[in-house]
């Protein structure tokens, strides 16, 4: 590259052509030797300084002067070849066991003789073949550096041969399984329990590159597409995840059916597939083993399946003879036979319907029946339980009753439900009372009765009797009282001087407790329990 100063012209050319180069769209520049020059090399490293341009593009001044361009494959080491023949007696400072030049005898690879070849100049070995090699950096650490192509293809041939006898093997072995498979009594069944897969099929398990992962390996490989488990459902009371494992064993979505969910835990595939015929076979290996047969479902898992399957067949065998031994005694095969297929498909009555779900032509398809009782009418009742509905409670129609286990009352327990129901809204609607019961009505009647049979007969006195009854059983503040306005204001001073000390009792001497006298007591006495007794407003 020249050093001297470029007009504008020509430096706007050079930057397009590098431009272009670093593009691919025009050739790489060349050097001395005819190697190609990076383009995307900086150009503080392809310059050269002024002490060392030739003017000429190189990248020459950036490597070792004299350092070693490589080696091809005729100079690399010749390993075990000797040089010419060997000598024919002993040579100053060559080896004394072999007698080569090229060694000494602490080098030697020769087998140490009892007596060595500079005492006896018997068999003296040949020169070894000694190549100073000059290599690179990158050819010093290349591990290819120096291999034979050829000896790949010699090992290709001698695995070609030992695959043809592989199969040449496994062929006879199979011709021998069937050869003896046909001598028994059941040979076209058991033919075809015989292994004849291809030998690629057990390739797959002889060689660790072909296998799949493990189950642990497979458990923790996720699609990153796929929705994690713990996302399913937030509900912090849902189904449990194992961080450590990545397991969720329960149903995320409870209450819905598994088969209608991407997702039902994993116990879910554990039970689905051929996963329950392997459990099968697993729980028959370890039964059979108990009982002192040879299985071992892990060991032996061909034989294990095969044993299942005969175990199943006997089973059925067992199970067909006793059903034809009992149809044979008691009979009964008629019943057991399928109905024809005729029975069992669309039948070819015509039935038209409207829009609004009327029949119109053919004959209405009778309504599926539920798995409830119905029509089940108890107690006596005509109506079914759930017919009648009142206050939030459900009942029998017939009788207005809202005891399921009740016996019907007819139209008498209708007019009873109305009384009640009339009582109880005039009881809201009055004075609050709570109506009497039978007993006390009963014996109010009775008392009515005797007063008036005593009236007749004892006439004033009896009268005279009743007041004093009447007052005996009056109690001061029960009932109705009636309050008259001047006797409570007298009532109300006598409490109030009573209060201040000059008082007895709140009535008027030598009376009994009047009715406004225990009013005026109510009405002033101190509540001392009241929390608001000597609460003062400051705002008024």
């Amino acid at each position: 590259m020249s050093s001297g100063k470029l007009s504008k012209e020509e430096y706007q050319k050079q930057k397009d052509l590098d431009a272009a180069r670093k593009a691919g769209t025009a050739p790489p520049e060349l050097d001395e030797e005819g190697n190609e020059i990076n383009p995307h090399i900086p150009q503080y490293i392809v310059k050269a300084p002024w002490y060392l341009d030739t003017g000429a593009p190189t990248l020459k001044h950036q490597r070792m002067p004299g350092q070693g361009q490589g080696v091809s494959k005729d100079q690399w080491y010749a390993r075990g070849v000797r040089a010419g023949p060997a000598a024919t007696k002993y040579r100053k400072g060559a080896c004394a066991n072999c007698g080569a030049m090229t060694h000494k005898q602490k080098d030697c690879l020769e087998r140490p003789r009892k007596k060595g070849a500079k005492w006896t100049g018997d068999d003296i070995q040949a020169d070894e073949v000694v190549q100073d090699v000059d290599l690179t950096f990158e050819a010093k650490r290349d591990r290819w550096n120096g291999y034979d192509p050829e000896l790949h293809v010699q090992k290709m041939q001698e695995w070609e041969l030992f695959e043809e006898q592989r199969k040449k093997i496994r062929a006879k072995k199979v011709d021998e399984e069937l050869k003896q498979k046909a001598m028994e009594p059941e040979a076209k069944e058991t033919l075809d329990e015989v292994d004849t897969s291809s030998d690629e099929d057990d390739d797959e398990y002889k060689y660790a590159d072909k296998e799949e992962p493990s189950g642990a390996v497979r458990q923790t490989l996720r699609i990153r597409e796929d929705t994690a488990k713990y996302l399913r459902n937030l509900d912090l009371n849902s189904a449990h995840y194992d961080p450590k494992t990545r397991s969720m064993r329960d149903n995320p979505y409870k209450g819905k059916d598994p088969a209608d969910v991407d997702f039902a835990g994993d116990n879910f595939v554990r039970y689905t597939g051929e996963a329950r015929s392997m459990t099968d076979t697993m729980v028959f290996a370890w039964q059979a083993g108990e009982r002192g047969a040879d299985v071992h479902l892990q060991a032996n898992p061909s034989q294990a399946e095969f044993l299942y399957r005969e175990y199943l067949k006997k089973k059925d065998q067992v199970h067909d003879k006793q059903k034809a031994s009992i149809l044979e005694r008691y009979g009964g095969a008629e019943h057991l036979a399928k109905p024809p297929p005729e029975l069992l498909q669309q039948t070819e009555e015509y039935v038209e319907y409207s829009r609004t779900g009327r029949v119109i032509k053919g004959v209405e398809r009778a309504p599926a029946r539920s798995k409830y009782a119905e029509d089940v009418f108890p107690q006596n009742h005509t109506s079914v339980w759930g017919s009648y509905w009142t206050d939030g409670q459900w009942g029998y129609a017939c009788c207005h009753n809202t005891s399921y286990n009740s016996y019907c009352t007819g139209e008498a327990g209708k007019e009873a439900a109305a009384a009640s129901s009339r009582m109880m809204l005039a009881l809201a609607e009055g004075d609050g009372k709570a109506p009497k019961s039978l007993v006390d009505q009963h014996r109010e009647r009775l008392e009515a009765e005797a007063s008036s049979s005593s009236s007749k007969k004892k006439g004033k006195s009896s009268t005279a009797t009743e007041d004093l009854v009447r007052k005996r059983k009056h109690v001061l503040g029960e009932g109705d009282v009636e309050l008259s306005k001047s006797k409570l204001d007298e009532a109300l001073e006598r409490e109030r001087k009573r209060q201040k000390g000059m008082g007895a009792l709140p009535g008027p001497p030598g009376e009994d407790l009047s009715e406004e006298g225990l009013e005026a007591y109510r009405m002033l006495r101190k509540r001392t329990d009241d929390p608001m007794l000597n609460y003062k407003d400051s705002d008024v």
